[in-house]
C-alpha cells in the first residue's frame, strides 16, 4: 500500500484546510485509516481515525468539532477537514493505513505534509 498526501500550507489562524490521501496499490488490504502530525521537538500524535466503511471516527481532544475525518473508498481516498486552525495545529501531517495481510496488520505510512497556522 502506497499512500501520498497533498493539500497542506500556510494559512492564518482560524482559516481553513483540507487535506488528502490518495492510496494505490493492495487497496482491498486497508482496513483503518487515520491521521497522525508531527510537530518539532514532539512526538507523533493520533489526529484522527475512520474504519474501513467510516462507521466509527475518533478525534483527538485537541481538534473535536473543528476537523472532520472522511474517506471516499470508490476512489481509494482519504479527506482530512480542518477548519478553525490554531498556531497549535502546525505540523507534518501523515497518512496512516493498516493492511491486514495473511492476517497480520501492518501500518503503512505516508510521507507526509506540511501544514502552517500564522498568528
Amino acid at each position: 500500500v502506497q499512500l501520498v498526501e497533498s493539500g497542506g500550507g500556510l494559512v492564518q489562524a482560524g482559516g481553513s484546510l483540507r487535506l488528502s490521501c490518495a492510496a494505490s496499490g493492495s487497496t482491498f488490504s486497508i482496513n483503518r485509516m487515520g491521521w497522525y502530525r508531527q510537530a518539532p521537538g514532539k512526538q507523533r500524535e493520533s489526529v484522527a481515525t475512520i474504519t474501513n466503511g467510516g462507521g466509527s471516527r475518533n478525534y483527538a481532544d485537541s481538534v473535536k468539532g473543528r476537523f472532520t475525518i472522511s474517506r471516499d473508498n470508490a476512489k481509494n481516498t482519504m479527506y482530512l477537514q480542518m477548519n478553525s486552525l490554531k498556531p497549535d495545529d502546525t505540523a507534518v501531517y501523515y497518512c496512516m493505513a493498516v493492511s491486514i495481510v495473511a492476517g497480520i496488520p501492518y501500518n503503512n505510512w505516508g510521507q507526509g505534509t506540511q501544514v502552517t497556522v500564522s498568528s
